[in-house]
């Protein structure tokens, strides 16, 4: 996982702006800046609903375990959304993670 990522994860964590879990980023995705995926979400829909919302998506390379951990959890999250995390901030993301996936 990449710096930025991972400091935009915790940063998104203590601002509250960090929601977890599959059907609440389903859920948020019209108010959504950026959505992480674990391996884990493979398959769920969630890529091509953020997809479809216009959202841009990062593919996280690691487990729903690592992922909750990068947001400083102690629990898996195989799906997470970003709510305030600025649009430069967005753009190296998915600078740094090789332009993952959805249009910005």
């Amino acid at each position: 996982m990449g710096k930025v990522l991972e400091k935009s994860l915790k940063d998104a964590r203590k601002e509250g702006a960090l929601l977890l879990g599959s059907r609440r980023v389903l859920g948020s995705l019209p108010g959504s800046k950026l959505v992480v995926l674990s391996r884990s979400a493979a398959g769920s829909g969630l890529r091509e609903g953020a997809i479809k919302a216009g959202v841009p998506v990062v593919e996280y390379g690691g487990t729903s375990v690592a992922l909750g951990k990068a947001c400083g959890l102690q629990f898996r999250a195989s799906a997470v959304s970003l709510t305030s995390i600025s649009d430069s901030g967005v753009k190296s993301v998915l600078k740094e993670a090789g332009d993952g996936g959805a249009p910005a």
